[in-house]
C-alpha cells in the first residue's frame, strides 16, 4: 500500500481557526514526513469579506490564479461572452470563408475528412450538418483507426477524387498532412485545413520555421501568425468558428446553421481534455445545460441508454459515460457509427445506434479491465519492479486500448508506462507518462528500434522496427532514462486540510459554482487525517464501490463514498483504527433527494 502523510502540525491547528491557509503535496510513495508549503499566508476572511464568498471559497480562488472582485464573480458565473474570442482573428479565415461562399454558391462538392476520436466525430458533424443546413453539396469521411491510422492518408485522397470531390475541408487534423494535401492539388481539388494542434517546425540555425502545408487555407490557432487569444480550444471549437465565420459571409445572421451544434464543440473540448479556463470555461458550462435539453436525437439516445437523461449533466458525464461510447466504436470499429449515431433522424435509428455504441463500450471495458489486470501484475514483478520505465507486453490485446491500459499502469505504479501489442504486420504500442519525464525526447534517443514512433511529452505512439523485441525496447529506454527515486514518487497536490465540520451544504454549493472541472480547473480536494470509518459497505458492479460513514478526530461524521478501490479501503479500514484521506464535496442525489457527501479520493 502506497503511503503518504499529513504533515506540519503547527500550520494544521491554524487551518482549524481559519481553514485555507496552505496547501501542500502527498506524497503516496514515501512513508516520511512531507512538510507543507505556505502559498498565501494570510487570513482569508478578508478577501471572503471582499469578494462575498465563505474563507474556503476564497482559498480555493487563490488557488486558481483567480484574484479581484471582478475576475472572481466572472469565473463563478462563468456567463462573460467577453471571454470568448471573435473567430477574425482564426489565421486564413477570410481565405476560408471566400472558398467556401464560392464552393457552396457553386455547387461543388465538398468533402470534411475528420478523425476518429470524439473531437474529430465532432468536428465532422458540426461542420458537416451546419455546411448542409448552408446550402451546401457536402458528405464526410472519417479515417479508419486501424486500417488508416490518424488523418489524411492517400486512400481518403484518392476515394475523394473519385467520388468527384472538388473541395476538401478538414477538421482536427490535417497540419501534419502536407504530402497528402500536395496529392490533392495535383489531383485538382481544393483543400482547406482546420485544426487545432501543433504546427510542424524545423529549425533553421537558431530559428524556428514552422512547416505550415500549402493547402488553400490553413485555419489552426497554434499558427505563429495566429491572433487569436487563446490556443487551447480543441478541434471542433475551431469547425463550430468557421461555420460562424461562413454563416456571417452567407448572411445567415441568426445563424441558424449552428442551432443545435454548440453542445457538441463543448462534448468534444470535454472529451478531448481542453483546459477548462477562460473561453473553454463559458463553452463548457454554457454547452452542458444545452446538451441536457439536447433536440439532437442521437445524443438523447446515448443518455436514455446510459440512464442520464434529463439529470443535471458534468464534465464527468461526457467524459466517463458518454464520451467513451463515441470513442468505442472508433477503437474497435468504425467512427462512422457515432457520426451516424449523431446525424441520426428517427428515434428506431438513434435507439438502435446508442444501443450499439453502448454495447461496443461494455466490450471495450471487459477488454481493457482485463488488460489492466494482467499488465499490472507484470508490472509488480521482477524483472519490471526493478525498471523505472515499464515496457509492457500483451500480444493478444487490441490495439486501441493500449493506450488506456498505459494510463492506468501509471497511475498504479507511478513510471511511465508503455504497453504493446501485437498489430497489423508489426508490434505496436502507446505510451503515458509522469510530468518529471519526456516521453518524446527519451524515445528520440533510441530512434533506431523504431519503424515509426511520436507524440509528446505526456504520450506516445510506435511501431517497433522489424527485428526489435519487446525486451529489446524495454532495456534500451530504461538505459536512457535519468529519473531518480524522487522523480518517481508519486505526489498529489492538495488545496487544504479540513475538518468535517465544514462539511456542508453551502459547501457543496461552492464546489458547484467553481465548477465545471477537469484539466485546468481541478476539483478541490481536502485532507483529513486520524479519521474512523463506520458502517462500511461494498456495493454496485463487482462490489468496487465503498459507502460508509467516516468521522474526524473532532467526532464529526459525514456520508462517504469512495469509487477508487473500495476494497482495498475496507481492507484497510479492518486493520487499521484510524485513515487518512483526500476528499472531495459533492451532492448526492437519490430517489429525489438531495444530501451532502463526501468523496474520498486518496487514502492510507
Amino acid at each position: 500500500m502506497s503511503q503518504w502523510l499529513i504533515c506540519g502540525h503547527a500550520l494544521m491547528r491554524q487551518a482549524h481557526q481559519c481553514p485555507g491557509a496552505y496547501m501542500g503535496d502527498f506524497n503516496l510513495n514515501m512513508s516520511k514526513e512531507l512538510w507543507f508549503e505556505i502559498k498565501i499566508p494570510g487570513d482569508y476572511r478578508a478577501l471572503s469579506e471582499e469578494y462575498g464568498v465563505s474563507p474556503v471559497m476564497a482559498r480555493l480562488l487563490h488557488n486558481r490564479g483567480v484574484q479581484g472582485r471582478e475576475a472572481v464573480h466572472s469565473f463563478l458565473d462563468a456567463d462573460d461572452t467577453g471571454q470568448v474570442y471573435a473567430y477574425e482573428k482564426l489565421p486564413d479565415i477570410e481565405k476560408c470563408t471566400d472558398i467556401l461562399e464560392e464552393k457552396i454558391r457553386s455547387g461543388a462538392h465538398i468533402r470534411v475528412i475528420g478523425d476518429y476520436d470524439i473531437d474529430g466525430v465532432c468536428s465532422t458533424y458540426i461542420l458537416t450538418c451546419g455546411l448542409h443546413k448552408l446550402g451546401a453539396s457536402v458528405d464526410y469521411a472519417i479515417p479508419h483507426r486501424i486500417n488508416d491510422g490518424y488523418g489524411l492518408n492517400d486512400r481518403l485522397i484518392r476515394e475523394a477524387c473519385d467520388a468527384g470531390v472538388d473541395c476538401i475541408i478538414t477538421c482536427d487534423n490535417g497540419i501534419s498532412a502536407a504530402p497528402q494535401i500536395q496529392l490533392a492539388h495535383e489531383l485538382g481539388m481544393t483543400v482547406i485545413v482546420t485544426d487545432h494542434h501543433e504546427v510542424p517546425y524545423h529549425m533553421s540555425g537558431d530559428e524556428r520555421v514552422e512547416d505550415i502545408p500549402d493547402a488553400d487555407a490553413v485555419v489552426d490557432i497554434k499558427r505563429d501568425d495566429s491572433r487569436y487569444g487563446f490556443t487551447e480550444i480543441c478541434g471542433a471549437q475551431v469547425a463550430f468558428k468557421v461555420l460562424a465565420a461562413i454563416c456571417d459571409r452567407l448572411r445567415d445572421r441568426d445563424r441558424e446553421a449552428m442551432e443545435g451544434l454548440f453542445e457538441f464543440a463543448a462534448f468534444a473540448s470535454i472529451g478531448d481534455i481542453m483546459p477548462l479556463t477562460g473561453e473553454n470555461r463559458y463553452l463548457v458550462k454554457t454547452g452542458l445545460k444545452l446538451l441536457k435539453t439536447t433536440c439532437n436525437k442521437g445524443m438523447r439516445a446515448l443518455m436514455r441508454v446510459q440512464g442520464i437523461e434529463g439529470k443535471e449533466l458534468e464534465p464527468y458525464h461526457v467524459g466517463f459515460i458518454l464520451g467513451p461510447c463515441i470513442n468505442a466504436t472508433g477503437r474497435l470499429a468504425t467512427a462512422e457509427n457515432a457520426y451516424e449515431l449523431l446525424a441520426a433522424e428517427d428515434d428506431v435509428t438513434a435507439e438502435r445506434l446508442a444501443g450499439m455504441l453502448y454495447a461496443m463500450n461494455e466490450d471495450r471495458k471487459d477488454m481493457t479491465e482485463k488488460g489492466v489486470r494482467k499488465a499490472e501484475e507484470m508490472s509488480d514483478s521482477e524483472p519490471y519492479l526493478s525498471d523505472r520505465v515499464l515496457v509492457i507486453y500483451l500480444p493478444d490485446t487490441h490495439e486501441s486500448i493500449a493506450g488506456i491500459i498505459a494510463g492506468k499502469v501509471r497511475e498504479h505504479s507511478g513510471k511511465p508506462t508503455f504497453v504493446l501489442t501485437d498489430g497489423e504486420g508489426c508490434i505496436k504500442g502507446s505510451g503515458r507518462s509522469i510530468d518529471e519525464y519526456d516521453m518524446h525526447e527519451a524515445m528520440t534517443e533510441v530512434a533506431d528500434i523504431f519503424d515509426k514512433f511520436g507524440g509528446h511529452r505526456m504520450a506516445a505512439g510506435l511501431s517497433l522496427a522489424d527485428g526489435v523485441t519487446p525486451d529489446d525496447f524495454r532495456k534500451r529506454i530504461n538505459s536512457v532514462c535519468r529519473l531518480t527515486d524522487s522523480d518517481l514518487d508519486v505526489k498529489i497536490r492538495f488545496d487544504m486540510q479540513l475538518p468535517f465540520s465544514f462539511v456542508t451544504a453551502e459547501l457543496a454549493g461552492d464546489m458547484e459554482r467553481l465548477g465545471p472541472f477537469g484539466m485546468g480547473n481541478k476539483k478541490p480536494l481536502f485532507a483529513a487525517k486520524d479519521v474512523t470509518l463506520h458502517n462500511v459497505k461494498l456495493v454496485g458492479r463487482n462490489s468496487s464501490i465503498l459507502r460508509c460513514n467516516a468521522e474526524d478526530a473532532s467526532g464529526r461524521t459525514v456520508s462517504a463514498i469512495c469509487f477508487r478501490d473500495g476494497a482495498a479501503l475496507m481492507r484497510l479500514a479492518e486493520t487499521r483504527q484510524t485513515v487518512r484521506l483526500l476528499y472531495s464535496v459533492e451532492i448526492n442525489e437519490y430517489m429525489g433527494k438531495r444530501s451532502v457527501q463526501i468523496r474520498i479520493e486518496h487514502f492510507s
